[in-house]
């Protein structure tokens, strides 16, 4: 590593645990000084008023060799933007959604990444999923259900690794044989929720990521929970609430995904459930559509013209490709007595000349025979 990338990567390291993200001033600076200016700075207590309050009581905890040490400990290591696998295009979302008065829309300043891929490649056909943490036997299997789906269909699955909704399409997408991105709100070295830990581990070994923007040591708190979901939002193409209960953190992960313009999904689910509120609300409201399949998931946020779901189609009918006078033709007929053809044009209100022509038709396919008694109905390959 050159002397600049090292500076850099201390840079970015000191600065990720000097101010709790989102940090819009920290940003500021860094963008007109860049990072190793901006970090000396910072260190010095030189800086603008709106930087000093977000960086004032940290600015002194200088550590950055340590982070480092302490991620290389556990596998994991610092990717920072001017790294090649950085995921600029999803991030580039951000400066749309602060032009729109968006207070949290600021990409992370550095990313602590646990896994040998490519974030950048993971993330180039991915989808969100996300939901309750109090998930329903119902949600969850959805939730598996999408994570499988999507995996076959070669796409990366983004989530938070949280109990319920989270865990089942992380675990979904593995299943599949497809590749998933965890983003949790604390230091990687802090296994959260511990019951995750085995699923954290098949994550990483099974291609993926899991990543935080907070350096080790972190511990995990509301509020943090609810900035990372801005990061879950940008890193999907799309984001699918499979459950949510009205106040549910799925439902911010939602608003973040509006705010960046991207596509907004939601399974609808049974109406007397409390997690299917927000979903309901979500559809309603119209700024969600409904999705019950991977194919519509992929449909709904993949690429113009290519990602199209089949539509789905009931039992086929051996009246399936009829035209609409030979189908009112058909069924004039009885099944059993016979009808004379005058009599099949009062019951279906055609010329009689139409139906004359139509009857041998109906029969040729199959579909009507002639008897003693006159015309009746012919179920195809009796």
């Amino acid at each position: 590593m050159s002397v600049d990338a090292s500076r850099l990567r201390l840079a970015r390291a000191y600065l990720s645990r000097v101010a709790e993200p989102p940090a819009p001033a920290l940003h500021r600076l860094i963008s007109e000084v860049g990072p190793v200016e901006a970090a000396d700075r910072v260190h010095r207590g030189d800086v603008p008023e709106p930087v000093a309050r977000t960086t004032e009581s940290r600015r002194n905890a200088f550590r950055p060799r340590d982070d480092l040490a302490a991620a290389a400990a556990i596998q994991a290591r610092l990717l920072i933007p001017e790294d090649p696998d950085w995921p600029s295009w999803q991030f580039s979302s951000f400066i749309a959604a602060a032009a729109q008065g968006s207070e949290d829309a600021v990409p992370p300043l550095a990313l602590w990444v646990r896994g040998d891929a490519s974030l950048a490649g993971l993330v180039e056909r991915a989808v969100s999923v996300v939901g309750s943490r109090s998930a329903t036997p119902y949600g969850e299997v959805v939730a598996t259900e999408l994570g499988i789906g999507l995996a076959e269909l070669g796409v990366t699955v983004v989530s938070g690794a949280a109990m319920g909704i989270d865990g089942a399409a992380h675990s979904g997408a593995i299943i599949g044989n497809g590749r998933t991105v965890a983003v949790v709100a604390c230091g990687l070295d802090i296994p959260y929720p511990l019951d995750h830990l085995s699923l954290f581990r098949r994550i990483v070994t099974r291609g993926g990521l899991v990543i935080s923007e907070y350096p080790p040591g972190v511990k995990p708190a509301k509020h943090r929970f609810l900035i990372r979901n801005r990061l879950i939002a940008a890193l999907g193409g799309g984001t699918v609430v499979v459950e949510a209960g009205i106040r549910s953190g799925a439902t911010n992960t939602a608003a973040h995904t509006r705010a960046l313009g991207r596509p907004l999904m939601a399974v609808p689910g049974p109406v007397n459930s409390a997690m299917s509120v927000g979903c309901l609300a979500l559809l309603r409201s119209g700024h969600a559509v409904p999705v019950g399949t991977a194919a519509q998931v992929i449909e709904a946020s993949g690429r113009i013209g290519i990602d199209l779901s089949d539509t789905p189609e009931g039992p086929r009918k051996d009246t399936d490709g009829l035209e609409p006078h030979a189908l009112r033709v058909h069924e004039a007929l009885p099944e059993r007595a016979g009808m004379s053809a005058e009599e099949v044009a009062i019951e279906s209100g055609l010329p009689l000349s139409r139906v004359r022509g139509l009857l041998p038709a109906l029969e040729l396919a199959g579909l009507a025979q002639r008897g003693d008694e006159g015309w009746h109905r012919q179920r195809a390959n009796r």
